[in-house]
């Protein structure tokens, strides 16, 4: 069975991006094979597409961090042949082959079955990117963040986690605010939920102040870097800042005083080696309560393998909002 790949290759010098028409004999060993029909992209996808990147660890490579689709065949008892299911995060696009295909075969200890409320198109349109909001959201509850506490500062929040974490938290209650780069978005913010809109100078400017006013309940924050040194100057008394990406940068400025004055938690967190237990039950929570609103309507848009790669290319820059699908076999 023939099977259509966008492929990544390094040859010398040269790195290459193409669709190609790959053999099921290519797939890597695994227990479940998994007929793609939905896929999406993701700012690590954007990096496996650059030779500046450098997240590949083995060439040539299907990239793909997220997939979901049916169950052709399978040796994991866990696992029937017709059943819907998801994979996010692991090797998956990185050292494994990924997700823009239209067939992969993977591990069943990284297989999700597709949550009951779920279709495999909305389990991509949150994807990686919703599930780090949907952990860093759990992550801010149980250190005790509640709608009443305050105002939630969402980073990023045009970009996939960013857009996802104020869908989730207006509907659950909280107050919301976000920040971006982009002007033209504070209407796409407005109809997620956010109720206040900061611009990313408000959130970037240096300070030699270790502390500021105390201002956010609680921050989700995918940017990382001059950001991230913001929050835990301005965040409240016993306020936490779910941090879980660099886009900003990785170095952080700042000192010990809003940890020890203030009791700030700063939380890392991490959708990649996430464990299957936590997986699942957030999977449910996306299914449910965390299920963004306007998911597809107003997060989500569409490309197909040949769109790829100028959508990587923008999420690189910034310039893109949401979340991108990608259509495959059976879509």
């Amino acid at each position: 069975m023939s099977y259509r790949a966008l492929v990544v290759d390094r040859v010398d010098d040269r790195y290459n991006v193409e669709v190609r028409v790959l053999d099921e004999a290519n797939l890597p060993p695994g227990e479940v094979t998994i007929r793609v029909e939905w896929s999406s992209v993701n700012y690590k996808d954007g990096l496996a597409l650059t030779p500046a990147g450098r997240i590949l660890r083995s060439f040539p490579m299907v990239p793909g961090i997220d997939l979901a689709g049916e169950v052709t065949t399978s040796t994991d008892g866990r696992f029937r042949t017709g059943q819907k299911v998801l994979v996010t995060g692991f090797d998956l696009g990185v050292a494994h082959p990924g997700g823009f295909a239209e067939l992969a075969r993977v591990p069943g200890d990284w297989v999700v079955p597709l949550p009951a409320g779920l279709t495999t198109k909305e389990a991509m349109a949150i994807g990686t990117a919703g599930l780090t909001a949907a952990l860093s959201i759990e992550a801010l509850e149980n250190n005790g963040l509640r709608p009443g506490n305050g105002t939630v500062l969402v980073t990023g929040a045009t970009g996939g986690v960013g857009s996802t974490a104020v869908s989730m938290l207006a509907q659950l209650g909280y107050t919301v605010a976000g920040s971006t780069g982009k002007e033209t978005e504070h209407q796409f913010l407005r109809d997620l939920g956010a109720s206040e809109i900061l611009s990313r100078a408000d959130v970037s400017a240096e300070s030699t102040r270790p502390l500021e006013s105390e201002r956010w309940a609680a921050a989700v924050d995918p940017v990382g870097g001059a950001t991230t040194a913001y929050l835990v100057r301005s965040t409240k008394y016993g306020g936490s800042i779910a941090l879980s990406g660099l886009a900003g940068g990785t170095a952080v400025s700042t000192t010990v005083l809003p940890f020890i004055l203030r009791g700030v938690n700063l939380l890392g967190i991490d959708s990649v080696q996430c464990p299957m237990e936590r997986r699942l039950t957030v999977w449910q929570r996306l299914a449910a309560d965390l299920k963004p609103h306007g998911l597809l309507e107003s997060i989500a848009v569409e490309t197909g393998l040949d769109g790829i790669q100028p959508v990587a290319a923008s999420i690189l820059e910034g310039r893109v909002r949401g979340r991108t699908l990608v259509r495959l076999a059976g879509s």
